[in-house]
């Protein structure tokens, strides 16, 4: 994708409405080597940020602070942006039915698992 090839460093899309979640997802990307589009609580700016460039990836929370983040999903994965679904009120096998090629983590998820997941996002973005 652009953002990659203008940075040689992919770019995650992190939307959380949870602050400390927000900055926590963050510095898990920065400290893998990713470039942080973000954190943004609403879908809103989301949609404003990716209408400018597109990530490679994308951390998402399912409610948002302006409702659920599908509409954003939607557009992402018409792109072909891989995404982590990074959520407590949503089921793994709910989230396979709409987007059978996302990931999913559970909130809390363990910044091991979250950090593998990271990599596996970015290899489908290539």
């Amino acid at each position: 994708m652009a953002s990659q090839a203008a940075t040689d460093q992919p770019t995650v899309l992190v939307v959380e409405d949870e602050v400390i979640i927000a900055l926590d997802l963050s510095e898990t990307v920065r400290d893998m080597g990713y470039r942080v589009e973000g954190p943004y609580a609403n879908k809103g700016h989301a949609f404003i940020a990716i209408d400018q460039e597109m990530p490679d990836f994308a951390i998402l929370d399912v409610m948002t602070a302006d409702g659920e983040v599908f509409p954003l999903a939607d557009v992402l994965t018409e792109a072909g942006v891989p995404i982590i679904f990074h959520s407590g009120h949503i089921s793994e096998c709910e989230i396979a039915k709409r987007y059978p090629n996302a990931l999913t983590a559970s909130k809390p998820c363990p910044p091991d698992k979250l950090i593998q997941m990271m990599s596996e996002a970015n290899k489908r973005s290539h």
